[in-house]
């Protein structure tokens, strides 16, 4: 959780080094950043497919995309990257209450060498600092001690494996872990429910947890 109360510049110097670093460089490197529109949405929906298939997770459908940005407007930002006015990266960002909350990103295979998604979030963040947000939430890290975070913060890199490479992206840009109850499920038909458990179970490769 990024603090957005400073100034600008101090919520660059409270980042990590290195990303403060990549921050300006992807700017320097010919990366813009511009506001997206629903017209923009199946752009970002391709972009999200090849990361999904680069990374191996699902991606929501064009309709789904749609629905949150027309749902949760004015309050959701969709900004894309672009080099040379070819997009390669997207987020949508959304606002409610004092916070902001990065929920989807998606990069091509494209000119990653510039970091387009290091400007990306420098600029969700001043826009959510523009709509009066206080804090910028980056969602979901390793469920870890501070220890062993900060440990495999210096041990990892981007392209580790599971959620260190995320979590040593996010971690750059400073600010705090917070910790929340975790997620549980109401069973309103345990049949049901038991049967869900097992198809699960069959998918995971394993037995029932």
């Amino acid at each position: 959780m990024v603090d957005l109360r400073p100034a600008e510049e101090d919520i660059l110097a409270a980042m990590k080094q290195k990303t403060r670093y990549n921050v300006r460089l992807a700017a320097r490197k010919g990366v813009t950043v511009r506001s997206g529109t629903v017209d923009d949405l199946p752009t970002f929906h391709r972009l999200s497919q090849i990361t999904g298939q680069r990374d191996g997770f699902g991606v929501h459908s064009p309709e789904y995309f749609r629905a949150a940005f027309e749902l949760f407007a004015p309050d959701c930002a969709l900004l894309l990257a672009e080099v040379e006015g070819e997009p390669v990266a997207g987020v949508m960002v959304f606002a409610h209450g004092s916070t902001a909350y990065y929920l989807f990103g998606a990069s091509s295979d494209a000119h990653r060498e510039k970091l387009p998604a290091y400007l990306l979030q420098w600029e969700a963040m001043r826009w959510a600092r523009g709509r009066g947000c206080l804090r910028y939430d980056l969602w979901g890290i390793p469920d870890a001690d501070e220890a062993t975070l900060e440990a495999n913060f210096a041990a990892y890199g981007e392209e580790s494996p599971g959620l260190w490479g995320v979590y040593r992206f996010k971690r750059g840009f400073g600010g705090q872990v917070v910790r929340a109850a975790g997620a549980f499920d109401f069973v309103a038909n345990r049949p049901l429910y038991w049967a869900y458990r097992q198809w699960m179970a069959r998918r995971r490769g394993g037995g029932l947890a």
